[in-house]
């Protein structure tokens, strides 16, 4: 019995703590407050990354509007993604790329200039020319983590923008 209360003081005194110390879930940010209403604007409104940001936007509770010049708005201007070669095997053929996927964008407030941003994520990646099925899969996942990866950081961005 009292082990058990013990147990659960120990659990209300961490959860205390955890939550008076600032701590918040990964993925949640404090949007100020000019920034809660946004439009989004992309040369390719189907695009994949132009979905995922939409999609964190309102999951960091964002409201998305159409394009009005009394809001700020977010446009995505561009994104690319590289291949650069790292290493070769013996036989000469590539052994390692480097990935690297950049995403240009702004963030204009109304009645002021653009400010330009940009995001650049990297990753390493293994080839194997014996499993090239399975490596095709493994290189799409790669870059569709990469592109979830500038989503946040776009976000993060907005949280982050002062005037």
């Amino acid at each position: 019995m009292l082990i058990k209360r013990i147990g659960f003081a120990m659990m209300a005194v961490s959860i205390m703590l955890t939550a008076g110390c600032g701590l918040k879930l990964q993925g949640s940010y404090s949007i100020p407050q000019e920034l809660q209403t946004m439009s989004l604007t992309s040369q390719d409104k189907y695009s994949k990354l132009t979905r995922l940001v939409h999609e964190r936007m309102q999951l960091n509770n964002i409201s998305i509007v159409d394009l009005n010049q009394s809001k700020p708005r977010l446009n995505l201007i561009s994104d690319s993604l590289e291949r650069s070669t790292l290493s070769f095997y013996p036989s000469g053929n590539v052994a390692e790329y480097e990935l690297m996927y950049h995403v240009n964008f702004t963030i204009q407030l109304p009645n002021q200039e653009a400010k330009p941003f940009q995001v650049e994520i990297r990753r390493d990646y293994l080839d194997d020319p014996r499993t090239a099925l399975a490596k095709s899969r493994e290189m799409n996942l790669l870059v569709n983590e990469m592109r979830i990866q500038a989503a946040d950081r776009i976000v993060q961005t907005i949280a982050a923008f002062k005037q």
